[in-house]
């Protein structure tokens, strides 16, 4: 059976997260092209732009596991995007050990990372909120061994 496409992929996520918005009030799949361009910039393979767009669809529940699990799809993207799933209660370190070990999948956590604490994402968001996140990221970079902003 064919693989799906780059772009039935970026459809599929699409339509999976169209009523969702971010913490901003935005729409969500603005998030999720802006890590597929990022991934995409940072000379990402195909399978890692797919799981860009799909790196938050389990964890939000916008789609199942079951969906991924039968999705046509290479079995690295698969991987990628089961090891950008946070699980509830995960500590951030054993997150971080999860990413590193999964080829192809530190680099979409990069784009990840770049995009959600881009300053103008941040600034919109109350003083709390982005405190946790910054600090939150700093310590992602730190764990995954990624550059400081």
């Amino acid at each position: 059976m064919p693989k799906l496409t780059l772009a039935q992929v970026e459809a599929v996520a699409r339509e999976a997260h169209a009523t969702q918005t971010d913490k901003a009030g935005r729409p969500y799949v603005e998030h999720l092209q802006a890590v597929a361009e990022g991934v995409r910039a940072r000379g990402g393979s195909d399978e890692q732009i797919a799981a860009a767009w799909l790196h938050d669809a389990i964890e939000d529940e916008a789609l199942s596991r079951e969906w991924l699990d039968a999705a046509e799809l290479p079995r690295s993207v698969k991987d990628m995007v089961l090891a950008m799933t946070k699980r509830k209660g995960e500590d951030l370190p054993s997150y971080a050990r999860r990413l590193l070990a999964t080829p192809g999948a530190l680099l979409v956590k990069e784009s990840d990372i770049a995009h959600n604490s881009d300053p103008a994402r941040l600034a919109v968001l109350d003083e709390p909120t982005r405190a946790r996140l910054t600090e939150k990221y700093a310590t992602m970079r730190r764990l995954l061994g990624l550059p400081a902003r």
